[in-house]
């Protein structure tokens, strides 16, 4: 790579390796992508945001990028080539170089031939456009743009400095079964749902020489939904992510889609400062610039302004679960707090998250006759209800328990009014797949009950609410499965409950959780375990005696502050 491209970057972590070539396909005899699909998936990207990815690269003129290797993994009609062309032309006269000295500069694929060919007819007019001879210009687009399918190609055919593009959108279902077999061979990141733009991240990542950076506008679903699990863990293991700009509703593409853009740039060397953007409508051409220029520039940690917000953080989210959705000021300070301080959920302190019990049907299992069953068959259970006014109030519901202490299922010969129970709803207990798996179970609920949980205090939380809505159960109550809950063997439940009552705790929830219509948040344990909190003997007796006072008062404004002077903030920005 040349010298002035190497400027100012570290020794690569783990060096990128090649991906493995597909086992026991035949490339060659593949089905055809149909056109149809193909043409579904081309979103054409506007000139001004091709520069603006290329800037973000620092893919620019003043270097000599005939010493470098950019590769466009799906062409289209040229949208980046163009761009790309108008700069090795601008490098090649800084650089007293001839044209021909790029021909092997640029590798673009595409699977249509007329891409490909209105690709090398529109490069060729625009190196012709500035001055260069015809039949060189013809000769270097004619090297630079190729038919193929970009995540089946030889692997030496893709190392590259730069990888730009806009990736194709394409359904798995418009995807003939053998060559998504081909692609699932040789994309190990394209597990479930994938859609086809998560091979094109993996096979680019793969491809990028030691510091070596990748630039795309795509879909930003993969940093969040499952599907994109495989390439979070690939790039948090491996790479640097250096900055996500958000571009929802921003008129990035020719046409009007729905793809939730974002601009994503990676780079193969070890994590270091990332930039986490969000846009207005008004981001356009010039907001572009402005942007561009103070990515690149050291004026400030943060900035706003009426089309863009941007933050950098000293690192990205270090965890592949899924990556956090907020304003760039507050994923700063979530990234500050997931920097500084452990997990709610924490051996140290025997913290455990965890949800109530599923019985897999509740109408038998559920009752509020006291006298149903043997009164030590009965087992007190907290419900949603019981949790609305923020103090527990128990509305009478029992579970008819099967389970004893030793965690062994009751014997039925011993409770003979638990066993005639049952067995009047024996047909529905037995047509339950945990019955049908275990038959001689056939009376067990789907969980077992842990009969310590039922006498240690424990935090509740609603599945489903607003806000977040933690709820002290002092002792004696089971948790149902729309219930989850919080135990610790050295946090005073009090001063935990008012931590987490305080909208600093809500902000790791909204930022991962999903949201139900009307914005209400899913309260589920892999979000509460998102939840960054302090060493509890770190806090102080007058913070320890504010949260526990505003837990007990549910006085949320009361619980933020004191959270604030906790967790060493001045505000909590939105």
């Amino acid at each position: 790579m040349h010298e002035q491209h190497l400027a100012g970057f570290v020794p690569s972590r783990v060096r990128a390796v090649a991906t493995p070539l597909i086992p026991d396909i035949d490339r060659h005899n593949l089905p055809t992508l149909p056109t149809e699909a193909v043409e579904h998936g081309e979103v054409f990207t506007r000139r001004w945001m091709v520069d603006l990815i290329l800037d973000l690269l620092g893919y620019t003129a003043d270097k000599d990028l005939c010493d470098v290797k950019l590769v466009e993994p799906a062409c289209g009609s040229g949208a980046f080539l163009v761009a790309v062309a108008s700069r090795i032309s601008t490098s090649c006269r800084a650089h007293n170089r001839p044209l021909g000295d790029a021909a092997a500069a640029v590798r673009a694929l595409d699977l249509l031939d007329r891409n490909v060919q209105n690709s090398r007819t529109i490069v060729e007019k625009q190196l012709v456009d500035e001055g260069w001879p015809a039949e060189e210009t013809r000769q270097v687009a004619a090297a630079w743009v190729d038919q193929g399918d970009y995540l089946l190609q030889p692997d030496a055919d893709h190392r590259a400095d730069y990888v730009v593009g806009n990736p194709p959108y394409i359904r798995l279902e418009d995807v003939p079964d053998d060559r998504m077999a081909a692609y699932r061979s040789a994309c190990s990141t394209m597990g479930g749902r994938a859609d086809i733009y998560i091979g094109f991240y993996e096979v680019a990542l793969r491809s990028l020489t030691p510091r070596g950076r990748l630039g795309f506008i795509c879909a930003d679903r993969w940093m969040r939904n499952q599907y994109g699990r495989r390439l979070r863990q690939l790039v948090t293991s491996r790479f640097s992510m250096d900055l996500a700009l958000v571009m929802h509703d921003v008129d990035a593409f020719e046409d009007q889609v729905s793809a939730y853009p974002a601009i994503t740039i990676i780079s193969n060397k070890p994590q270091g400062e990332a930039v986490a953007a969000d846009t207005t409508r008004a981001f356009g051409s010039a907001q572009a610039d402005d942007f561009a220029a103070w990515c690149a520039g050291n004026e400030g940690a943060s900035i706003t302004t009426p089309s863009f917000q941007a933050a950098r953080m000293p690192h990205w989210f270090p965890d592949e679960d899924s990556w956090p959705a907020a304003s760039p000021a507050r994923l700063a300070v979530l990234e500050d707090l997931t920097e500084r301080f452990r997990l709610l959920e924490d051996k140290e302190t025997g913290t455990r998250v965890g949800i109530g019990i599923a019985t897999g049907a509740d109408k038998v299992f559920l009752t509020n006759d006291d006298a149903l069953v043997e009164t030590d068959r009965l087992l007190p259970m907290a419900m949603v209800r019981d949790t609305t006014s923020g103090t527990l109030n128990w509305s009478g519901t029992f579970l008819v328990n099967p389970w004893t202490a030793k965690g062994d299922l009751a014997d039925l010969t011993a409770y003979p009014k638990l066993a005639a129970y049952f067995e009047e709803h024996g047909a529905a207990l037995r047509k339950r797949y945990v019955a049908v798996k275990q038959p001689q179970r056939w009376y067990k609920t789907i969980d077992k009950v842990d009969h310590s949980l039922t006498r240690r205090p424990k935090l509740l939380f609603p599945d489903m609410k607003l806000t977040i809505h933690p709820v002290l159960d002092r002792g004696g109550l089971y948790p149902h499965h729309n219930l989850y809950f919080i135990v610790s063997d050295v946090w005073d439940m009090r001063v935990l409950g008012g931590l987490l009552l305080s909208k600093v705790a809500e902000a790791f929830v909204e930022a991962y959780a999903v949201k139900m219509r009307g914005g209400t948040l899913r309260f589920q344990a892999q979000y509460l375990r998102k939840i960054r909190v302090p060493d509890p003997s770190s806090i102080s007796e007058g913070d320890r005696a504010a949260l526990g006072d505003a837990f007990d008062k549910r006085d949320v404004n009361a619980a933020t502050e004191a959270a604030l002077r906790v967790y060493g903030l001045a505000e909590l920005p939105d």
